[in-house]
């Protein structure tokens, strides 16, 4: 007995891609690219917000010297330590950085515990004094 095998006839289509849609989305992928390279400013030009020192440095008074004010409970009631006072108000620690330089900054370091309204005082109080640089820092 034989078993005749039959053969189709498929069609066999070749299949075809149509490029110009893919050649489209390169090139505006290179140019977005070529265009957000223009306009970014290159890192090694940003100016750092943070300096540091270096052995090499002269220790000149130009040296980055933050104020730091530390916003802790002392006691039950929250304070602020800016140095080695302690200041327990607004008006004291308004008082404390009127006559310290402006053009190095304030970190203003919150403790656990702290009232967020202290914390946000701290900042307020550091603009209304002068300080264009006022940088919270959470307690480690």
């Amino acid at each position: 007995m034989r078993i005749r095998v039959r053969s189709s006839r498929r069609r066999t289509e070749r299949i075809t891609l149509n490029l110009a849609s893919m050649i489209d989305v390169t090139f505006l992928l290179l140019i977005y690219f070529m265009v957000t390279m223009v306009m970014a400013e290159q890192e090694d030009r940003l100016s750092p917000t943070l300096q540091t020192q270096s052995e090499q440095s002269s220790g000149a008074a130009t040296d980055f010297q933050p104020q730091i004010i530390r916003v802790r409970m002392s006691g039950d009631a929250p304070a602020y330590h800016l140095g080695g006072r302690i200041l327990p108000d607004r008006d004291g620690l308004q008082a404390a950085l009127e006559p310290l330089p402006k053009s190095v900054g304030v970190f203003v370091e919150v403790h656990d515990g702290v009232p967020v309204g202290f914390a946000v005082t701290a900042i307020q109080v550091a603009r209304d004094a002068g300080f264009e640089q006022v940088t919270y820092v959470p307690a480690k």
